[in-house]
């Protein structure tokens, strides 16, 4: 992690030097006249929401302008996804995503936005998603959460937050079908709501990104089942995939990134991916990513596109081999 820091560190040096030999591209790019708005389509608690406050904080410092998040929560990101595409491509809007964003598009046949038409900031940062369950349920692993839901079957109940085109309602689907348990998903706004009731025993597990849930772990509220990426996590050693405990082929990336409206100019573009570089660089975000098992990125724009399309395709592939479909909200 301290590696990764040090090289973004450098490269916003080596930028920074650039600029200053071209003061009216740097005058071009400079976005501190008023206020920067990062939509973000889930209710404030939850991962995303988290992330992005740790984000926007550090750019708000950087480019001498507030940087302020809004949730716009609901629609599976439409919402979010309407009011970026109504805004001026001025590098004054931004949304602010995760893998759920992108997995609603193939889940949804008719899906009213292609995110790789969007103006590509960077990937921010990436790392698994977790399994957990409510700490009086009796189980500490996969096996026995397996085992439980068939003894009792229809008994269990997961949250999904993001509601059901998101990576929590993704990863709880793809559990189901490949384990061959039953159990109902129940959608909400974010994960923050979700991990409310599952505090409040309503709810008996849910899947969520690393931010916000490896500390519930770490404070003892939940019980950890498995995390969604091919290693363990170095935050949570303890805690083994779910491909270890004999599910095959399951693996899901909990990745966070930035988006702008069509026709941004490229300039206004790398000058964001440049602050968020420079935000994930920080020492006290690495702390606060390394603790949560994420890795910071800042991937330049074409590689972020390119990814995107990447995983755009492999989700696709997911959901039609699995047959799996958005539960009804």
């Amino acid at each position: 992690m301290k590696a990764v820091g040090t090289g973004l560190a450098l490269l916003m040096l080596a930028g920074a030097v650039g600029t200053a030999f071209h003061p009216q591209t740097a005058q071009a790019q400079d976005l501190s006249g008023r206020p920067i708005r990062m939509l973000v389509g889930l209710a404030a608690g939850g991962a995303t929401d988290v992330m992005a406050r740790v984000v926007a904080q550090k750019m708000s410092e950087g480019l001498h302008t507030p940087v302020v998040v809004e949730n716009k929560a609901g629609g599976n990101f439409i919402l979010a996804l309407r009011e970026l595409t109504s805004s001026p491509p001025d590098g004054h809007t931004l949304f602010f995503i995760s893998t759920s964003t992108l997995i609603a598009q193939p889940l949804y046949p008719n899906y009213p936005f292609d995110l790789t038409k969007l103006t590509p900031i960077t990937e921010v940062a990436t790392g698994p998603l977790i399994l957990v369950v409510r700490k009086d349920l009796p189980v500490k692993n996969l096996q026995q959460l397996v085992a439980y839901a068939k003894q009792n079957p229809g008994k269990l109940s997961f949250g999904a937050g993001g509601g059901s085109g998101s990576s929590l309602f993704f990863a709880t689907e793809l559990l189901k079908m490949k384990t061959g348990i039953t159990a109902a998903t129940i959608p909400y706004r974010g994960a923050g709501p979700a991990l409310n009731d599952l505090l409040g025993g309503h709810i008996d597990g849910m899947f969520d990104a690393m931010p916000v849930m490896s500390n519930q772990v770490k404070a003892g509220t939940v019980t950890p089942i498995a995390v969604t990426s091919a290693q363990r996590s170095a935050a949570l050693p303890a805690v083994p995939t779910v491909m270890e405990q004999g599910v095959p082929d399951y693996e899901i990336a909990g990745w966070f990134g930035m988006l702008a409206p069509t026709g941004t100019p490229p300039a206004i573009a790398q000058r964001l991916r440049e602050e968020v570089a420079k935000a994930v660089a920080a020492p006290d975000v690495i702390a606060q990513l390394d603790s949560q098992g994420m890795q910071p990125l800042a991937s330049q724009p074409a590689q972020w596109h390119d990814y995107l399309e990447a995983e755009l395709g492999r989700y696709a592939k997911i959901i039609k081999d699995a047959n799996i479909k958005p539960d009804s909200e």
